[in-house]
């Protein structure tokens, strides 16, 4: 039996307990965790590249019986991807009898003695339609695993031993009976103990960031940053720390932070007739030996630059020095070689320790103003040529971008080695914001590697740490429409660059190395001195460009000239102290230990009708600084929302807070009900879309997955071709209530010189028109017509473009919108009669009958470049994301979260027992 002090204690016990438990459950303080990491010694090991084209996998197997595709998971809206957007997928066909199987394999790069781990994950069919894998390495092999149904995916798993330095083939054996099928993918190899034991690995250090350690970086891999601008920033009087908040020659700062490669640019002749610099830096030879000097003499080599240009040469820019603009191609090649011969033989001369040139800074479409690939080729001859003419050990590079673009390294490789290109170094620009992913970048280096037996490199990246702009001039990320995989913080900084150099060193022993760009370009003053920032941008060049640029490039640097686009992407703050992401070159050589702790609590982004109810989610996601992440509880500002929802249509800031008191935001987007179906694409039925190709042409647009390319979300209709473009894709609509509407859609594009582009409406009684065009990338067009009258439900849109070859571009967001009521009268049979209009007929377009409304343009001003990383007017919409919980949030004041109640119940509890205590005593 129980007396009364039995049961008084069991109450304070309880109370103490619950207590602890919500104590506990609301701390932040996580174990120190230790970081490690081994790189993947598989190409393509997640099949994101389409290995029928790349052959980073070799297939045996038997073509009739055996299907095997490059699968898209987002083809299959129910399945649960793995990793990553791309599988492996295989069937065997019902037709096939008895055992069929198929062989799966590659040569790895070179790996050094020790215990390896081969693995792969693996999900399909079940009982007979069972597919059985068997992972081998040489001649060690696993049992047969078998799938054992849809989306239930299992890891299989073989160690190894390699006993001496060596390359070996690795890869799957997967058998199966008719009808079997089942998908691959994370296929990895990866070291788990060097020979020798853990000795050789050295301890973790203690950091204010987690960085998990790169295995199998060289002893001369590349630790670089480009600070072109550092001569320009430290004229307009910014000064540079130590980490102890001392004065330091920011060049003693790098070196102690890891860095061991400086590069700079350099421009011909970056000033006009009058001696005024164009800004960036006004980097030209006397610039570029006064940087050198100062790297070589704090034991840093350096990577010479050459853009061959008086100004940024980029994708979209690639015009030759004021100079050299006359001259023809023969002349051209001479003054190229010497000029390179020369400026590096001054460079020499003057003790700086130049260990690579490069020949053209991304050189992707263009180089000096030639667009032809074997006049390309032979000016990269000719600086290769006064390269090795002056020191055969400077190795020689090439510079592209845009990765990301299937096929676009194996055609530049390939069209360098028909050419007969003289060059070492394959450098490529990686910025997370518009590249692509990182398992790509290792697998396109390191088909230029493997193929052409070359060494590869990334010559640019970089990361914003924070939303803020230090000086007046607006930066170039983030931004909407830019994939941000990494959180805005310093801690999301350092976890980029490393995560580049890892991509880079996974390549294998042709991976030199990692540069990034301008880590030291912040501010000349606050934004709050604006106009004095513009003064020291004039004078010494300090900003991206300068007014007396308009001269040379009057569209981009004429039109946006200022300061600088990326002090939010520096490693070092706006005052000029090292950021913890700057040692991240140590970092990656050791790992760190760090307490682990939130680093982001992510925002809330919802969109919703007018009038439709609104749920805000009871939890936010937080992201900690090891990547893990989590949720925490929320509470909401109730009165605000209300006031969103009574307001209509608009965008709204819900501020709330989370359980350990930091704050988060719901942005809310009240729009009117779109009626077109799937207006952006997102949607994998896209059959309510008709596309049809006029006067002959060949299919020329796709659905195309890339979000830098899309006005919001991840997919547009993309459309190019090199002989001409002509199309429509048009939409029936039903079923809608009579009223007016307004539609619009937006495109973006360019090299569209001889264009017709048009909007269309057509209902049973008009056919509405109006015309756009297109200027550039993401300088997005948003035509509009209003006032159209629907009287018996049904619409027909359409946008019809027409262009020269060449052209390109994308369509996105099509929008319907109801915007009045038809009065009576209107709704008469006879209505269409006192309009005056004729009824439009099929497939006929009544120029004489055509209502034209004005066009409405977005001015989004932005320059025709897809990698320019100083212009940052290149903005988009948010990508706004529907709650999908429905969860009701707590809203303040009026609820409180499970862990305040925990307490206050077990503060109840608490004071009971001790009442009954006091009053036995």
């Amino acid at each position: 039996m129980f007396n009364k002090q039995t049961i008084t204690w069991n109450a304070l016990m309880l109370a103490i307990v619950v207590i602890l438990i919500s104590t506990f459950n609301g701390l932040m303080f996580k174990p120190i965790a230790k970081a490690s990491s081994s790189p993947n010694h598989v190409t393509n090991g997640g099949f994101e590249t389409d290995f029928w084209e790349d052959s980073s996998w070799a297939i045996e197997h038997t073509p009739d019986e055996v299907d095997i595709h490059h699968f898209a998971y987002a083809d299959d809206p129910w399945i649960r991807a793995d990793e990553g957007e791309h599988a492996l997928n295989f069937w065997i066909r019902d037709t096939a009898t008895g055992s069929q199987s198929f062989i799966l394999k590659q040569a790895t790069s070179e790996l050094r003695a020790g215990t390896y781990e081969l693995t792969v994950r693996a999900m399909g069919g079940s009982n007979e339609e069972a597919g059985a894998i068997q992972l081998f390495a040489e001649d060690e092999t696993t049992s047969a695993v078998t799938t054992t149904g849809y989306n239930e995916w299992q890891t299989i798993t073989l160690p190894l031993e390699v006993d001496e330095q060596s390359t070996i083939e690795v890869g799957a054996i997967i058998t199966g009976t008719s009808s079997a099928w089942g998908y691959l993918d994370q296929f990895s190899l990866t070291l788990v103990e060097e020979q020798g034991g853990n000795d050789v690995i050295p301890d973790p250090v203690e950091a204010d960031i987690f960085v998990e350690r790169v295995d199998g970086i060289p002893d001369d891999f590349m630790k670089g940053v480009d600070i072109s601008s550092i001569i320009a920033l430290e004229q307009s009087g910014v000064t540079f720390y130590d980490d102890h908040g001392n004065v330091q020659d920011i060049f003693q700062t790098l070196q102690e932070a890891g860095v061991n490669y400086i590069r700079i640019r350099i421009w011909n002749d970056p000033y006009d007739t009058n001696e005024n610099g164009y800004g960036g830096g006004n980097n030209d030879l006397e610039k570029a030996i006064e940087i050198g000097k100062r790297a070589t003499k704090n034991g840093m080599r350096v990577l010479a630059n050459f853009h061959y240009s008086d100004f940024w040469a980029d994708p979209a820019k690639q015009k030759p020095p004021k100079a050299w603009e006359t001259l023809s191609f023969e002349d051209k090649k001479q003054a190229l070689y010497e000029f390179t011969k020369e400026s590096v033989k001054t460079m020499l001369d003057e003790g700086i320790d130049i260990g690579m040139v490069q020949v053209g800074n991304e050189t992707t479409n263009a180089f000096v103003g030639e667009t032809n690939w074997e006049k390309m080729s032979e000016l990269f001859n000719e600086g290769s040529r006064a390269v090795r003419e002056v020191d055969e050990t400077i190795l020689v590079a090439l510079h592209f971008t845009n990765p990301e673009t299937p096929g676009r390294y194996e055609t530049i490789a390939q069209r360098l080695y028909e050419y007969n290109v003289d060059y070492d170094v394959f450098a490529s620009s990686y910025y997370p914001f518009w590249h692509g992913t990182l398992n790509n970048l290792t697998t396109v280096l390191s088909h230029v590697a493997d193929t052409y037996d070359k060494l590869v490199m990334v010559a640019e990246t970089s990361y914003t740490y924070t939303r803020e702009d230090g000086d007046g001039h607006a930066n170039t990320a983030p931004s909407s429409g830019q994939t941000l995989n990494y959180p805005i913080t310093v801690q999301g900084q350092g976890t980029a660059v490393r995560d580049v150099i890892e991509a880079v060193v996974n390549v294998g022993k042709s991976g030199m190395g990692v540069f990034y760009w301008e880590p030291a370009w912040i501010p000349v003053g606050p934004p709050e001195s604006i106009e004095q920032n513009k003064q020291l941008w004039e004078r010494d060049g300090s900003g991206w460009a300068t007014s007396y640029a308009a001269a040379y490039d009057p569209e981009d640097a004429g039109e946006w000239y200022g300061g600088s686009a990326v002090d939010n992407q520096a490693l070092f703050d706006f005052q000029g102290h090292p950021l913890p992401s700057l040692h991240v070159f140590n970092y990656v050589e050791t790992g760190t230990i760090s307490p682990v702790k939130i680093d982001e609590i992510k925002d809330v982004y919802l969109t919703a009708f007018v009038g439709e109810a609104v749920t805000l989610p009871e939890t936010v996601e937080v992201r900690f600084n090891n990547g893990t992440t989590g949720t925490m509880n929320v509470m909401w500002d109730g009165e605000a929302l209300e006031e969103a929802l009574a307001s209509g249509a608009g965008s709204y800031v819900i501020e709330g807070i989370v359980e350990e008191g930091s704050a988060v935001r719901a942005h809310l987007q009240i729009v009117q009900q779109n009626y077109v179906r799937n207006p952006s694409f997102e949607e994998n039925d896209r059959s309510m879309w008709i596309i049809s190709y006029e006067n002959g042409t060949s299919p020329h647009t796709n659905y195309q997955n890339k979000p830098s390319d899309a006005k919001t979300g991840d997919y547009s209709l993309h459309f190019y071709s090199p002989e001409a473009v002509d199309f429509t894709v048009k939409q029936t609509i039903t079923d809608l209530e009579p009223g007016y509407y307004t539609l619009s859609m937006f495109i973006q594009g360019g090299d569209a010189h001889d264009s017709d582009m048009f909007l269309f409406a057509e209902t049973s009684s008009e056919r509405f028109k109006t015309s756009t065009s297109v200027n550039g990338w993401v300088n997005w067009r948003n035509p509009e017509i209003t006032e159209i009258l629907i009287l018996n439900g049904t619409i027909t849109i359409e946008a019809k473009i027409q262009a020269n070859g060449g052209a390109w571009g994308t369509l996105d967001d099509f929008a319907l919108y109801r915007i009045a009521n038809v009065e009576e009268e209107e709704l008469s049979p006879t209505k269409e009669l006192i309009r005056g209009k004729e009824p439009a007929k099929n497939n006929t377009d009544h120029d004489d009958n055509l209502n034209s409304t004005e066009e409405k343009e977005q001015q989004l001003p932005s320059p025709e470049n897809k990698n320019d990383n100083r212009n940052p007017l290149k903005n988009k919409e948010l990508l706004n994301q529907k709650n999908t919980d429905g969860k009701q949030a707590g809203l303040l004041p009026n609820t409180a979260t499970n862990h305040f109640a925990f307490v206050l119940v077990g503060v109840l509890l608490l004071l009971g027992g001790s009442t009954v205590l006091l009053l036995k005593k």
